[in-house]
């Protein structure tokens, strides 16, 4: 996932937010797939509903037929199951996509945590970093706040792109 390397990853603790100590980056393995697909349909129901694009099959479905496992990590939190993160590249940059946090996770600082320990490594690369995100989405503040800027938008996604810091 990042330079070729595949290890479990002890991330200390930014400063800014002790609330998001204790979180691990791990490798995939196979049976991590349906726990994220169960994740991305709990977690994206909401904005799909309100954009009128919501499929119980197919938001699971999607994940499935994308699913990047050398490109993906799984979070966790005290041992504990509470995201994942895909960084794959794609069209001459990174694509940041599958990043997931499971409810009770969110909003306690650990998006921003693995965030930034992403963008380090992007742009150690040199790499710029490229998402999208649903229109009314959460998520984009963000983004917004780790020097994402719209490059495209369409009435359901916001393409979103950073350049190396």
């Amino acid at each position: 996932m990042w330079s070729g390397t595949r290890s479990d990853t002890a991330v200390p603790a930014p400063t800014t937010s002790a609330r998001a100590a204790g979180w691990v980056l791990r490798s995939v393995v196979a049976a991590d797939i349906e726990v994220i697909a169960e994740l991305r349909a709990t977690v994206m129901r909401a904005d799909l509903e309100r954009l009128g694009r919501y499929d119980e099959h197919r938001v699971r479905q999607r994940l499935r037929d994308s699913f990047s496992p050398e490109h993906t990590s799984i979070i966790t939190v005290d041992s504990e199951f509470a995201g994942c993160v895909t960084v794959r590249p794609a069209e001459g940059r990174q694509w940041l996509e599958h990043f997931y946090l499971a409810p009770h996770c969110q909003g306690r600082g650990l998006g921003s945590a693995v965030l930034r320990t992403v963008l380090e490594r992007t742009d150690a690369q040199g790499m710029t970093v490229g998402l999208n995100v649903l229109q009314g989405s959460a998520a984009r503040r963000l983004y917004e706040r780790h020097g994402f800027v719209v490059e495209a938008q369409d009435p359901i996604d916001v393409f979103m792109m950073r350049p190396p810091g």
